[in-house]
């Protein structure tokens, strides 16, 4: 069944109206007819309905709300920070966190960043993308891309989560699973990703010395691209499941 988002403003008396490019997409694309089912979330309040299509107009279409769908939300808030990788591979995490669950994703420029970010284009193509992920995975929110940020300010906006975790391909002691066992509360999460070039010792210790636990994803090293996939599965295996 097929998921779209829209704005608040457009739910009313236990209907909702869709426009714009979701209304070409159902009519034109999809050729859906009336009686036709859909979900559609709210944007705003990031709740999700099931509705059937009263109205095919010229330029909306009515759909009359049938039942609210039951959350497919995490139950656990987790951002991911990401060391600027090369635009296509960013394109990849950023598909793949969404369908997973990921809550917000901050681009971070680290030392050994390779991509770089010029302007917003990049920005508005990713936001595209994590909303495309969204509604097929079926998400009641479509996660946000933040701006770029720095490293320093990074360290700033982690003091704000419950937990933070760095993954070092150097940690040899602490593994990721330990970690998550012993922070069985934790609400907000955040995960800290180097780009193809990892994450410096430098910037580990600074990350450590502001709370960010530093952990291992295991015996074999893993690329940027795979990094966060595998940890958020395993944050969402411990706490969502």
């Amino acid at each position: 069944m097929y998921n779209f988002f829209v704005e608040n403003d457009q739910f009313y008396n236990n209907s909702v109206d869709i426009k714009d490019e979701n209304f070409n997409h159902i009519k034109n694309v999809l050729r859906m007819k009336i009686d036709d089912e859909l979900i559609v979330s709210n944007k705003e309040k990031g709740n999700s309905f099931l509705c059937k299509i009263s109205e095919i107009g010229e330029n909306k279409i009515v759909c009359n709300i049938v039942e609210e769908r039951e959350s497919t939300e995490p139950t656990v808030e987790v951002s991911l920070f990401q060391g600027i990788p090369k635009s296509d591979k960013m394109e990849l995490i950023i598909q793949k966190n969404v369908e997973i669950g990921i809550n917000k994703i901050y681009p971070v420029e680290m030392k050994f960043c390779i991509g770089k970010i010029k302007d917003n284009k990049k920005i508005i193509r990713w936001q595209t993308i994590a909303e495309a992920a969204a509604k097929q995975s079926k998400r009641n929110i479509i996660p946000t891309i933040e701006n770029p940020i720095s490293f320093k300010e990074m360290n700033e906006v982690l003091k704000e989560y419950d937990l933070a975790l760095v993954a070092y391909e150097n940690e040899e002691k602490t593994n990721i699973k330990e970690i998550l066992q012993q922070n069985p509360d934790a609400k907000k999460i955040a995960i800290i990703i180097g780009p193809e070039g990892g994450i410096s010792k430098e910037e580990v210790e600074s990350l450590v010395q502001n709370g960010t636990k530093e952990v291992s994803l295991g015996k074999r090293i893993l690329r940027t691209e795979t990094a966060s996939i595998s940890m958020l599965s395993m944050i969402m295996y411990q706490y969502d499941l």
